[in-house]
């Protein structure tokens, strides 16, 4: 297995990658869905402040956000969810070059996302990426608390059989920074679409994918 330099002197000799925003081009379209309906109920809000409200983060928290306001409809998930869905039969790409850069990176593999394993079947299943990593895909819905707190990483790592201190975090989102951070966990902010200046706090802050094998396997 391989053993590289990690940020404090440790290794990495393994990576956990977000998935929307990292390895699907995704956040803009469900954020675009999601303030779309919330503003049809009766919250207004623009795609924009949906991506600073809810990126990173899980349906817990868009409940909470409603819940405050009111509370959402009836089968509003379910309409949410077939909406988002149908946009990305047209529209989802992976993120450009993360295909080549998964390939040249050697290190063990896994996803761990807010997102629920029933969009990421579908994400990942359109993108041509789910069974790349089938059998190591961990979602929000596993763990009690989701970002920013460090449960889902600890608990994909620790399913995972890896010391979360060899661990390396490939995140987009503020909240998935932190919690990477909180776990212990040396975090790579990828700012492809992200402001770099919201992922201050990582090891690392890389805008193409290209760049990332070369920080994970440092020459």
């Amino acid at each position: 297995m391989p053993v590289l330099a990690g940020e404090a002197g440790g290794v990495i000799r393994a990576v956990i990658l977000d998935c929307d925003g990292v390895l699907v081009d995704s956040e803009a379209i469900s954020n675009r869905v999601l303030a779309g309906l919330l503003t049809e109920v009766g919250m207004p809000m623009t795609p924009e402040a949906s991506v600073e409200t809810f990126m990173g983060r899980s349906w817990k928290t868009v409940i909470a956000y409603a819940d405050e306001r009111g509370g959402l409809p009836e089968g509003f998930r379910r309409r949410y969810l077939d909406a988002m869905f149908a946009a990305f039969e047209t529209e989802l790409r992976p993120v450009p070059g993360v295909v080549a850069a998964l390939d040249a990176i050697a290190l063990p593999n896994c996803v761990a996302s807010s997102a629920s394993v029933e969009k990421m079947r579908f994400t990942l299943g359109h993108t041509g990426l789910w069974e790349r990593f089938e059998g190591r895909i961990f979602s929000a819905t596993m763990v009690e608390h989701g970002k920013p707190a460090p449960d889902l990483f600890l608990h994909a790592a620790a399913t995972m059989g890896w010391e979360p201190g060899e661990c390396a975090v490939v995140e987009d989102s503020p909240a998935g920074l932190e919690a990477g951070v909180s776990a212990g966990m040396t975090v790579f902010g990828y700012a492809g679409s992200t402001p770099a200046a919201r992922l201050g706090g990582a090891a690392h802050v890389f805008t193409d994918m290209a760049e990332l094998p070369g920080l994970l396997q440092p020459s």
